[in-house]
């Protein structure tokens, strides 16, 4: 059995969380296949056995939205849940409400609150990272427009290109300081990470700390969930899918309907583009917003110019569909970070529109309305994998991120693959997906020197190497440029990027 075939024991659970990333957190239905009532009823059995803690949890959006999850599962019912965040005044914002919304639901929690990490990582079993660095917005906005400014036509400086360069090496060092500590303090634990630049990060970890057990999660591939009832007229339960290959660069690789064993596809490339074409622009409930999440930002969406695009925020969404016949995962503003074309194609507009609304979004929403949003749900799939695991669910999960240990044949092993999983009480096991089409492996494969050069930069703190991560990215076309970024990246971001010499 592989190490990453018994990923998970029962026990402690630590949410290590510093981020804020609106994600479409109404799609995140239960795939758990046990009642909630008879979960109470274990209470004692399972619940009162876990430890749960938030690093990071002064941000508000992450750090409520995990407690909600938490609070909100009967499997973890009894636990106790540790607040931390180096920021004691953020964290006691946190605090308060986090108190104040136990007390009203009678909620069977220990909640504790420290700023020493090594304090709350001490014997954990689970860890759950999503931090960020800095002020976030200023960082992205430098991480985009730098480039920009010296003619590299990036498309969102997030986690590709550029920006993604910039992004992982200033959020890969903090991370791998979590780690340490966790290697220390709790050698066992499972470590979930939720930070982006996903693949990025997740490889650092992997080849500093290779002896920690660690999963990546993200939740842009339930939308899926999301479009293809519509898309087929039938039920998300009467489809059984398979989707792969990179974080934020994956696409449908399989669509069968469970009723009659026939492939789906054919469906899907017939009606997908009148549907999409369709598409309402500007709502944001496409996104998987809750009413409580539109009424919040309506003031920020009424402030926003829209036009309309024949495919809003999938103009390269589109090509790949056309192209190559197969449905991506997600939107223009991450699959446009990685494909050398991807300028001329991506609605530019729909992007500005999103990252606007978003920035705004998370930037001015007060936190209570937040724990009324996000408590109520499941935000991210780290606790619905937790629950699978103390309840021996066999649930199956749309997309982990692991090192690729033969899940997708054309792929490097060295590289970090996102692909399906199941869950049990062995722990969370990766579902092979075996060859992906020549062609988009092709796009694929374009990223791994990217990913390879970016993180042995961050782990070496090599100046070189960072070029070089430039000039390999298919993104870049002009040596002279890919330099000057660099320079100039490196002397505004001096702080969090000095130890690049």
């Amino acid at each position: 059995m592989r190490r990453e075939d018994d990923l998970f024991k029962s026990g402690e659970v630590f949410v290590l969380t510093d981020s804020s990333k609106f994600g479409r957190v109404q799609l995140f239905s239960r795939l758990l296949h046990f009642p909630r009532d008879e979960c109470y009823d274990r209470e004692e059995e399972i619940g009162m056995s876990n430890k749960i803690v938030l690093i990071g949890a002064g941000s508000a959006m992450f750090g409520l939205g995990s407690l909600g999850d938490i609070l909100n599962s009967p499997a973890l019912v009894g636990s106790t849940v540790v607040l931390h965040d180096i920021d004691a005044q953020a964290l006691g914002k946190v605090e308060q409400i986090a108190r104040r919304y136990i007390d009203e639901r009678k909620r069977n929690v220990d909640l504790q609150v420290t700023t020493s990490r090594p304090e709350a990582l001490r014997g954990a079993q689970y860890c759950i990272i999503a931090i960020e660095v800095g002020n976030r917005y200023v960082l992205w906005e430098q991480d985009w427009k730098i480039p920009l400014q010296y003619g590299i036509h990036q498309v969102y400086g997030e986690n590709g290109g550029p920006g993604g360069l910039f992004h992982a090496l200033r959020i890969i060092p903090p991370i791998l300081e979590i780690c340490d500590d966790i290697r220390k303090l709790c050698p066992d634990a499972l470590v979930f990470n939720l930070s982006n630049p996903m693949t990025r990060i997740c490889l650092a970890i992997a080849r500093r700390y290779p002896e920690l057990r660690l999963i990546g999660l993200c939740h842009e591939v339930v939308s899926l969930m999301e479009h293809l009832p519509k898309i087929l007229d039938t039920p998300w339960s009467n489809l059984s899918v398979k989707a792969g290959g990179l974080n934020h660069f994956s696409v449908l690789l399989e669509a069968i309907y469970r009723d009659s064993g026939k492939d789906a596809y054919p469906d899907i490339r017939a009606k997908a583009p009148a549907y999409f074409e369709a598409l309402p622009e500007g709502s944001y409930e496409n996104l998987g917003a809750t009413k409580e999440i539109l009424d919040a930002a309506r003031g920020t969406l009424e402030r926003l110019p829209y036009r309309r695009e024949i495919w809003p925020e999938r103009e390269l969404f589109k090509v790949i569909l056309e192209k190559f016949g197969l449905l991506p995962i997600t939107t223009d503003s991450h699959l446009g970070e990685y494909v050398q074309w991807a300028h001329s194609s991506v609605d530019h507009k729909g992007i500005l529109d999103f990252y606007n609304f978003y920035r705004k979004w998370c930037l001015e929403q007060v936190p209570e309305t937040r724990i009324g949003g996000t408590l109520e749900i499941e935000y991210w799939r780290d606790i619905p994998i937790i629950e699978g695991i103390l309840t021996d669910s066999h649930q199956e999960e749309l997309a982990v991120d692991v090192l690729n240990r033969g899940y997708i044949d054309n792929l490097p092993e060295d590289m970090v693959v996102e692909v399906p999983a199941t869950v049990d009480r062995n722990g969370v096991h990766p579902v092979p997906l075996g060859t992906i089409p020549k062609g988009f492996a092709g796009l694929l494969n374009n990223q791994v020197a990217v990913n390879d050069l970016t993180v042995e930069a961050a782990l070496q703190g090599s100046r070189e190497l960072a070029l070089q991560a430039l000039l390999v990215d298919p993104v870049v076309d002009n040596a002279v440029a890919a330099q000057r970024a660099l320079d100039a990246v490196l002397e505004y971001q001096e702080e969090y990027l000095g130890y690049i010499r």
